[in-house]
């Protein structure tokens, strides 16, 4: 049987037209406070790092020595997390009808990651979820944090279907072994994807692909 890694962000549910820009508000305002920079180059830095590491956090680590709790905790806060979400309502049924294990692999913290899952009704058809936490703030693309779950869940790459709506880490997912399905209504290709769909409620009729 196979074992699904799904993203969660503009994968699981579109975080694109209310949490993500808040958390990208929220990142700007702490880089300002914590870096001591005006917000054009907290701006500068945010995309920087995320577009170089896959994360923000990692650059603002490795660079300002920032703790990642502190960081994770200040711009992952939603007072009122559950208007903004944004999901398919079928979700729940489709991935019931996929067989084999399923996990959450991704680079939000655990917190953020666990209450979506819970808000849009679908934790209980998950295993386990690999925050960013978990994977010791490895974030995708890099191959560590892949490996980590991968040891953890004591899992060969061969096994698993990586479903992502980011190509550098399906690019990560195929050069270990994964079978890939990326998420975007883009029309563009790539060699390390085997299939490519507008919408996540399309798996289950390519399963035979997969």
């Amino acid at each position: 049987m196979p074992v699904w890694l799904f993203d969660l962000d503009n994968t699981l549910h579109d975080a694109s037209p209310h949490i993500f820009p808040h958390i990208n508000r929220s990142m700007v305002a702490y880089i300002c406070q914590h870096l001591g920079v005006d917000e054009d180059e907290a701006t500068r830095l945010r995309q920087d790092y995320w577009q170089r590491y896959g994360a923000t956090l990692l650059g603002l680590m490795r660079h300002h020595a920032i703790d990642p709790d502190h960081f994770l905790r200040h711009t992952h806060d939603f007072p009122d997390l559950r208007p903004m979400l944004v999901f398919e309502r079928a979700l729940k049924a489709m991935l019931g009808r996929l067989p084999g294990r399923k996990i959450v692999f991704s680079n939000a913290p655990g917190r953020y990651s666990e209450a979506v899952l819970e808000m849009t009704g679908i934790r209980r058809c998950f295993d386990a979820v690999y925050s960013v936490e978990r994977i010791g703030f490895q974030p995708k693309p890099a191959v560590a944090g892949f490996r980590h779950l991968l040891r953890s869940e004591r899992l060969h790459a061969q096994r698993c279907i990586m479903v992502e709506d980011a190509l550098p880490n399906l690019r990560t997912a195929k050069r270990l072994g994964m079978k890939t399905v990326w998420v975007s209504a883009a029309t563009r290709q790539a060699a390390w994807v085997d299939v490519r769909l507008a919408s996540i409620l399309d798996l289950p009729r390519h399963l035979a692909r997969l």
